[in-house]
C-alpha cells in the first residue's frame, strides 16, 4: 500500500505542476471578485446591458465571418476594432461616469471598521430638522400639493443650487408648506436644505434615465431620483396627482412611504453616532429596517 501512495506521490511531483497559493493570492482573488460583481450589477442597472448585448451580437457575426471565410466582413472587423474600442467608452461615457461616481461614494473602509470618538463630527441636520421635514411633508400630502426637498450630505450640491432663488432661512413646516403652495413664485421646481438651513428654491434637477422607474410617474419622481443617481442626496418627494410621499437616495425610490418609515430614512442618513463609544468591526444593517416597495 506504501508503494503505491510513493508511486502516485512522485507521479504527482514530477507530471502535475501544483501551483502555491498564499495570502497575495487570495488577495487579488477578492479584488477581481469585488470588480467583476460590481461590473456586472452595474451593466445590469443600465442602459448599458442593452448595448452590451448588442456589441455581443456584433462579436457573433465577426466569429461567423470567420469560420466562414467571409473576407469582407473579416477585413471591416479588423479596420474597425481599434476605433471600435474608443467609440465603446465614447457610447459608454454617461453609464461609466455614474459608475465611478458610485464607486467613489462607496465607504468601503469606513463599513469594515468604525471609530465612533467624534461624536458631532459628520451630523448632517439635527432632529428638529427632521420633524419639521415629516411635518412639512405629510401636511403638503393632505391637500396633494406637490413638492421636492433635496437634502445635500457630502458631495456638494452648489451646481444645482445656481439653478434656483437663494433663500438662506432656517428650516420649518410653515416656510416649506408656503414655498410649495400653488400658484406662488416659488413652489415649481425643488428645495434644497444643506444642514439646517434651507439654501434655494425652484432649483433644477436632472432627471433620471433608468428604465425600471415605473411609467405612472412623472417629472417629479424621476428629478428626484435622478439627483440620488449623481450624488448622495436624500430627496422628499410628494405627489401632486396621488398625495403620496416617496423618497429616494443612493439610486433607489422608495415609494409610498408612512411618516414612521420617512422619519426613519432621514435618521439613517443623518449620520450620528451612537452614544457608546467603541471600536465596531464590521458593521451590519439595521435588522429592524423596513421594506419598502419600488
Amino acid at each position: 500500500m506504501q508503494q503505491i501512495i510513493d508511486s502516485v506521490m512522485s507521479f504527482v511531483d514530477e507530471y502535475i505542476d501544483i501551483p502555491k497559493f498564499g495570502i497575495s493570492d487570495a488577495v487579488e482573488i477578492i479584488i477581481i471578485a469585488f470588480i467583476v460583481y460590481n461590473i456586472m450589477i452595474w451593466v445590469k442597472r443600465t442602459r448599458a446591458w442593452t448595448l452590451f448585448k448588442g456589441i455581443v451580437v456584433l462579436f457573433l457575426f465577426v466569429l461567423l465571418a470567420a469560420v466562414f471565410n467571409l473576407n469582407t466582413i473579416s477585413w471591416i472587423a479588423n479596420k474597425t476594432l481599434s476605433v471600435g474600442v474608443i467609440a465603446m467608452f465614447i457610447v459608454f461615457q454617461p453609464e461609466l461616469r455614474k459608475a465611478l461616481e458610485q464607486l467613489g461614494r462607496k465607504k468601503i473602509f469606513s463599513g469594515l471598521f468604525s471609530f465612533e470618538d467624534n461624536k458631532n463630527e459628520g451630523v448632517k441636520y439635527s432632529d428638529k430638522t427632521i420633524n419639521e421635514l415629516v411635518k412639512a411633508s405629510f401636511e403638503l400630502a393632505k391637500t396633494k400639493t406637490g413638492a421636492l426637498i433635496v437634502i445635500e450630505k457630502e458631495i456638494s450640491l452648489a451646481e444645482y443650487v445656481r439653478t434656483g432663488i437663494n433663500i438662506d432661512a432656517s428650516i420649518s413646516n410653515q416656510l416649506l408648506i408656503n414655498i410649495f403652495e400653488h400658484n406662488t413664485p416659488l413652489h415649481d421646481g425643488a428645495v434644497i436644505i444643506s444642514g439646517d438651513r434651507i439654501v434655494a428654491a425652484t432649483c433644477y434637477l436632472p432627471l433620471s434615465d433608468s428604465m425600471e422607474i415605473s411609467k405612472e410617474l412623472g417629472t417629479r419622481h424621476r428629478a428626484g431620483l435622478g439627483i440620488s443617481e449623481v450624488s448622495d442626496s436624500v430627496t422628499i418627494i410628494v405627489s401632486e396627482e396621488t398625495g403620496r410621499v416617496s423618497l429616494s437616495c443612493e439610486g433607489r425610490l422608495y415609494r409610498n412611504i408612512d411618516g414612521d418609515t420617512l422619519k426613519e430614512k432621514l435618521i439613517e442618513n443623518q449620520n450620528k453616532p451612537v452614544d457608546n463609544k467603541r471600536f465596531k468591526i464590521w458593521k451590519g444593517r439595521n435588522n429592524n429596517e423596513k421594506t419598502v416597495n419600488k
